[in-house]
Order: structure tokens, then sequence, then C-alpha cells
């Protein structure tokens, strides 16, 4: 059987690298609840040396880290810019890593939309689509 190429046509190497090199995560969509997946994921992400940023108008605070409204409000550079957000909203969120100089842009999975992922990759951004950061962390580095 041939196995399938992802969507984004990137391999296990292609993420180890992703995981390895960039340390500083824009996350999008940040929710202080603990029952939100982004709230998970930020979790797992701090225990594992990423410097998260938490992104989200609506609150002051994720986590113990100051949430800023938008990407362009963080302050010094990002790398990756991991969306947590609904198709509809993912454009806004990938123009904002691309005027921030953000290497990666991640949708989660439901966050997929062909033209943000287009515009993102167009722009040279690497772009992840239909995966889970800490899933693959934890596929990949195994729960260190």
């Amino acid at each position: 059987m041939v196995k399938k190429m992802p969507l984004d046509r990137l391999t296990d190497d292609d993420i180890r690298e992703i995981l390895t090199r960039y340390k500083r995560i824009a996350l999008v969509g940040a929710s202080p609840k603990p029952e939100r997946a982004s709230h998970d994921v930020m979790k797992y992400l701090l225990d594992h040396g990423y410097d998260v940023i938490p992104v989200n108008p609506r609150y002051e605070e994720v986590l113990g880290r100051k949430c800023y409204p938008s990407v362009l409000d963080i302050p010094g550079e990002v790398d990756i810019v991991d969306l947590f957000v609904r198709p509809e909203f993912t454009m806004e969120y990938v123009e904002q890593a691309i005027k921030k100089g953000a290497k990666v842009v991640w949708f989660q999975f439901n966050t997929y939309n062909r033209e943000a992922f287009k515009k993102a990759k167009e722009a040279g951004l690497t772009a992840v689509a239909h995966r889970c950061i800490k899933q693959e962390h934890e596929r990949l580095f195994g729960d260190l």
C-alpha cells in the first residue's frame, strides 16, 4: 500500500526540524480554560521548553503569560504562529505572521483554510496543515 503524502507535503524530518529549530511560538486562540485544546497544547509546549506567547484579544493572561490581542503586538521575533481559530479567521493571522516575519504557520486540526495556506506558502513561510503541534512533538520526540 502506498502511503499518502500529507496535504502540507512535509516529512517527519521536516516537522522534526521545525520543532527543533524554532522555539518562540505565538499561540493564536489561546484560552485560560483547561478544557480547551489550545490551553492543553500551550501548557505542553511550555513544559517542553518552548517560549509560548498567547494571542487572544479577549484575555489579559493565559497560564501566567501576558496575552496579546494580535501577533503584531508581540514584542520581538516570532518563529511559529500556531492557529487555534476557525478557518474563516486564519487569513488575518497568516497576514500578521507574514508581517511579523514568522517562519512557520501551523494550522491545527479544523483550522485549515486553502487561501490562507496558499498565501503563507507564497510568502515563503512553511505551512503545516491538519496536524497538532503537541501530537507531532509527542510522536517524534516522545514525552521527554
